[in-house]
């Protein structure tokens, strides 16, 4: 990838990708293409393989997705299958066709068993069943994950992948109950400080582990895939993707803890243990990607601090 490149960054405007597009501008490339969801659908087939005809694309970056939290991906597990497997075969069949020179596929921890060894290794992948609330998401991100390696080993196309955890930072979805769990309870701990509310209601015991990656970090590990990275290399190790994530994980309720001081609010916090809670523990082990050079750099607690401020300071924040 040269500083001249023609880079399309499927998902630009989300959280993801507008942290990639910043990544890539820092770094000096800047022959990007970023088109929104009202010029370019990319779950309607024909607009993508014209989209991939009318530009001289050489590397794609698909960070595109429809994504949420436990309660969204248990309650619309129809239009999270459909949309993600639509989205990311017509991105991956379309650089196929169009002899792209390297396409990076971004997914999620959620690939990887509901039980499972910890730290989780990229190997795990498969080796038992997933947690039912958000199956239809992981099992099309392991689509993904198969059509790269697959397009790969038929046709020699430099296609890879790399799973981040649960990310978080500007531009993320802060929907009080369809997000994910860290802008969620932003938002929600700064509704209540706002109006005086005496207590946050926070699904299931608390004891529930995760791990947090700022987005910043995750263009970054990006970034050092597509310069550092050849698909020969990871596929040759026997794996089908690297694994991206902070290396340390928490409880929801330390979370909750740690937000709960950020947003300085001074009432209570109530687990509603009736609720699910998800998978119990996901730490990732990401000592193949450091072998690159790369390595998360952003605390949480810093991170909290700067997405928060974010989030008070922009007027038109995502929720939905």
């Amino acid at each position: 990838m040269t500083k001249n490149s023609t880079i399309f960054i499927a998902g630009a405007r989300g959280m993801v990708g507008s942290a990639i597009v910043r990544a890539l501008k820092k770094d000096g490339y800047n022959n990007l293409l970023t088109p929104n969801r009202e010029e370019l659908d990319l779950t309607r087939q024909l607009d993508v393989e014209d989209f991939f005809k009318s530009n001289n694309i050489e590397i794609v970056i698909d960070c595109a997705a429809k994504v949420g939290g436990i309660h969204s991906n248990n309650l619309y597990r129809a239009d999270f299958i459909y949309s993600n497997l639509q989205i990311q075969n017509n991105v991956i069949h379309s650089s196929y066709k169009n002899d792209i020179k390297k396409l990076l596929f971004l997914g999620s921890s959620c690939i990887y068993p509901k039980f499972t060894d910890q730290p989780i290794k990229e190997e795990y992948l498969l080796r038992a069943p997933l947690e039912y609330t958000n199956e239809p998401y992981a099992v099309a991100k392991i689509a993904g994950i198969k059509m790269c390696e697959s397009y790969y080993k038929q046709y020699g196309c430099n296609f890879l992948s790399l799973m981040p955890c649960n990310q978080y930072g500007p531009n993320d979805n802060f929907h009080p109950e369809n997000s994910h769990v860290l802008p969620a309870l932003l938002r929600r701990f700064h509704e209540a400080y706002t109006h005086n509310y005496k207590s946050v209601k926070i699904w299931g015991t608390g004891r529930a582990k995760r791990e947090f990656l700022h987005v910043d970090d995750l263009a970054s590990a990006c970034l050092t895939v597509l310069n550092k990275v050849e698909a020969e290399q990871m596929y040759e190790e026997g794996i089908s993707h690297f694994n991206a994530g902070y290396g340390e994980d928490i409880s929801i309720a330390e979370l909750a803890q740690s937000i709960k001081e950020t947003t300085k609010y001074d009432g209570e916090i109530e687990f509603e243990i009736d609720k699910p809670e998800g998978t119990l523990r996901k730490v990732m082990d990401i000592s193949r990607l450091k072998k690159f050079g790369w390595e998360p750099k952003i605390s949480l607690k810093e991170g909290l601090v700067s997405t928060y401020d974010w989030f008070k300071n922009t007027k038109e924040v995502r929720s939905v």
